[in-house]
């Protein structure tokens, strides 16, 4: 069942959060959202269950709000329910499998920018087949968008253009999905487009006459024409996006956690590999879906 987004909701802040951003999403896409439930039978249900309803009960009620909710917020918005009494991650998964994207809340770190992934969101994150993105409690129309004149929420005007797309770009191991992903999430925005490419010097033992990174003009010469050499057939491609690039030395996630801030969404690469512990996030996606201040769509690539 393709042509639709899907989102996990399970009642809190943060589900509704990203219900309301796949809702925005499906509308940018032109297609259904789809509100995705999963429940497993506890002998001690959950302290938001009311103690007069089963748990079928309440996810039932409880998807059939959040319908509503969508449907009464977003004009013109086609919203289907589906709910499972099996394990989370697994439905989740299964749900990932049949949409073109799956959105999922993230729990706030309080007092800190950012935003920390629960246990099921992290694991369906390093397994999804297709995009996900991560969206905090508290997302709204207005975090997507540049403030509007005299302070006239975006919900007011639709028009008021969007903030950037961040995508991190590593020019040693480029990825096709991952680049078109936010070429196409910025043009469905007429928003800008900001690459970031961090690198790293060589070994201070690889060679000791050489000069540090941030002087080196011929290293950053070379990685700035590896990142435009990257980015022109996709320039060509989506002529209608306006591309900015940020060559810098240093940590890709923390480079990217700090352009990430004001920004509508931010756009990584997670390579599709097993290891010995099962499967892996990498290290640049883990820190920015705990960090970042702005959604965080995790593209899977070869």
């Amino acid at each position: 069942m393709l042509g639709h987004v899907a989102a996990g909701i399970d009642g809190s802040p943060e589900g509704m959060a990203a219900a309301h951003w796949a809702a925005r999403e499906a509308l940018r896409r032109g297609t259904a959202l789809r509100l995705v439930h999963a429940w497993e039978w506890q002998p001690r249900p959950a302290p938001t269950v009311p103690a007069d309803m089963s748990q079928r009960s309440w996810a039932e009620e409880m998807l059939a709000q959040a319908s509503d909710s969508m449907r009464a917020a977003h004009s013109g918005l086609q919203v289907l329910t589906h709910s499972v009494a099996d394990a989370p991650v697994e439905v989740l998964l299964a749900a990932a499998e049949e949409a073109d994207l799956l959105v999922l809340g993230s729990h706030g770190i309080s007092g800190v920018a950012g935003f920390l992934t629960g246990s099921v969101s992290q694991r369906v994150v390093a397994r999804s087949p297709r995009p996900v993105v991560l969206v905090r409690a508290g997302e709204c129309t207005a975090d997507e968008h540049f403030s509007a004149v005299d302070g006239i929420s975006p919900d007011e005007i639709p028009e008021t253009p969007y903030r950037d797309v961040v995508l991190g770009l590593d020019t040693n191991r480029p990825c096709d999905e991952l680049i078109e992903f936010a070429f196409d999430a910025a043009r469905r925005r007429a928003a800008p487009l900001r690459v970031v490419h961090a690198f790293s010097g060589p070994s201070p033992y690889a060679a000791i006459d050489r000069l540090a990174p941030e002087n080196d003009p011929e290293l950053r010469a070379e990685h700035e024409g590896a990142v435009v050499a990257t980015l022109r057939p996709w320039r060509e491609k989506f002529p209608a996006v306006a591309v900015t690039e940020t060559v810098t030395e240093g940590r890709a996630a923390g480079e990217l956690i700090h352009a990430s801030a004001g920004a509508a969404l931010l756009v990584v690469g997670r390579r599709v590999r097993e290891t010995r512990l099962g499967t892996h996030l990498g290290s640049v996606a883990h820190a920015v879906l705990h960090h970042a201040p702005c959604p965080v769509a995790v593209v899977p690539h070869d």
